[in-house]
């Protein structure tokens, strides 16, 4: 009879701890079936990375730029 309710607690045990790691990885779609998902952020251009940015300084190095 122990070794009944033993085994039913640990398989309770387990699957509350395995709905519990879904939850926290966000990955529990029972729980929230219809979640938005995250937007991702624009990707921001660095100046160093922005390709006329750096065609300007080319111009202003090489003394092609007249406006100052």
């Amino acid at each position: 009879m122990y070794l009944i309710v033993a085994f039913a607690v640990t398989i309770l045990v387990i699957v509350l701890a395995w709905r519990g790691i879904g939850t926290a990885r966000g990955t529990d779609e029972a729980a929230a079936p219809h979640a938005p998902r995250p937007r991702q952020a624009p990707r921001v251009v660095a100046p160093d990375d922005d390709p006329e940015f750096l065609s300007e300084i080319d111009r202003r190095l090489r003394g092609e730029d007249k406006s100052g």
